[in-house]
C-alpha cells in the first residue's frame, strides 16, 4: 500500500476566542490555539514534535521508530498512528509493569510492538535502544515525548500560523520541547511575546535547562515557568482541578484533561483571578491535544 508522504500532511489549527466573565471583568482577551484538532491521534504538539523527526528518519533510511512512554502516553499513541500512516514500523518501550488499557490497545491496533520495562532500566533509554536495536539498521531512536531539536522546529511553526500578536502565550510542559519551540518561533520572528510554561510535574524548574539544551544553549530570556500548578505531580489531580475541568468543558464544548491541558488552563484562570496580567493584555493558550489520557481519569469526574 502506498503510504502518505510526511511533508504532505500539513494542518494549520484554528484560533478561537474564549468568553469568560473573569477575563471580561479584568479587561483581558483570551484565545485558544486548537492544536487538538490536527488529528484524532497524532494530535497537537505530538504531531508537531514528530513531523521533522519522521522526515529525518526517512532521510536517513531508518524505517523503524523506537520510542518510550508511560502506559497512558499520548506520544506512544501518536507515534504508533504516525507509523501506520507514513509507513514506519514502530516499537514502544512502556515504563512499568505489563498492563492493558485503551491507550495501549490502540497502539497495538496501529501496529506498534510494546515492550514493558521496569522503571530502573527505563531511566537509561539510550541503553535500552542500543540493546534492542542490535543488528537492526532500520531502527531510529525517538526520545520520550518527542524531546528533540526537530521537535522544537515543528513547534516553532505555531508562531508562524498566528495572524495576530499576543502579549502572553501559555503552554503545558512535560519535556520542555513545545515551550522551546515557541521560544524559537518568537526569536526567529523578532517577537517580544512573553512565554509561559505550566510544568505538569513536581519540580518543574528543570524545564528551563531542557529548553537551553534544545535551542539556546544558554538561559532562555522572556520565559516564565509557573511551577505551582502540578497538583501533586505528573498525572496527579485534585477535586478542585476536576471541578474546573468539568466547568470549562461544559461552558466551551472544548475537551481538556487533567494531565496537561486542565492544569494549563487552571493556571491561566488562577493568574487572571489574582491580577497577574495588565488590563488589555492579549493571552493565547496552546491546546496541545493528547486527549486520550482522560480515559484513565474518567472515574475521578463521577461521570
Amino acid at each position: 500500500m502506498q503510504k502518505n508522504n510526511v511533508s504532505s500532511f500539513d494542518f494549520h489549527s484554528p484560533v478561537e476566542s474564549l468568553d469568560f466573565q473573569l477575563f471580561n471583568d479584568k479587561g483581558l482577551t483570551l484565545h485558544i490555539k486548537r492544536d487538538d484538532q490536527i488529528h484524532p491521534f497524532i494530535s497537537g504538539n505530538k504531531w508537531r514534535k514528530l513531523k521533522y523527526i519522521l522526515q529525518s528518519a526517512r532521510a536517513a533510511g531508518k524505517m523503524h521508530l523506537v520510542t518510550f512512554g508511560g502506559a497512558w502516553s499520548n506520544h506512544l499513541l501518536a507515534t504508533a498512528c504516525a507509523g501506520a500512516k507514513f509507513g514506519f514500523k514502530t516499537t514502544g518501550f512502556v515504563r512499568g509493569e505489563s498492563v492493558s488499557n485503551p491507550n495501549l490497545s490502540l497502539c497495538k491496533l496501529f501496529g506498534m510492538e510494546l515492550q514493558f520495562v521496569d522503571r530502573t532500566s527505563y531511566r537509561n533509554k539510550p541503553a535500552l535502544f542500543e540493546h534492542y536495536a542490535q543488528g537492526d539498521e532500520q531502527a531510529y531512536f525517538v526520545d520520550e515525548g518527542g524531546y528533540s531539536t526537530e521537535g522544537t522546529i515543528g513547534c516553532s511553526e505555531i508562531i508562524d500560523e498566528l495572524a495576530t500578536a499576543y502579549d502572553h502565550i501559555f503552554c503545558a510542559c512535560g519535556t520542555g520541547t513545545t515551550l522551546a519551540g515557541l521560544y524559537r518561533g518568537c526569536m526567529e520572528a523578532g517577537l517580544h511575546t512573553h512565554l509561559h510554561g505550566i510544568p505538569v510535574l513536581a519540580g518543574g524548574d528543570f524545564i528551563r535547562e531542557a529548553i537551553a539544551k534544545l535551542y539556546t544553549g544558554k538561559e532562555p530570556a522572556n520565559i516564565t515557568l509557573h511551577t505551582e500548578y502540578h497538583f501533586g505531580g505528573y498525572a496527579k489531580t485534585t477535586p478542585a482541578l476536576n471541578t474546573f475541568i468539568k466547568h470549562f468543558c461544559a461552558e466551551t464544548g472544548i475537551l481538556i484533561e487533567p494531565v496537561y491541558t486542565g492544569k494549563l488552563l487552571y493556571g491561566v484562570f488562577d493568574l487572571a483571578k489574582h491580577d497577574y496580567f495588565k488590563p488589555k493584555d492579549r493571552i493565547l493558550v496552546v491546546h496541545t491535544g493528547g486527549l486520550m489520557g482522560i480515559l484513565g481519569k474518567l472515574n475521578d469526574f463521577g461521570v
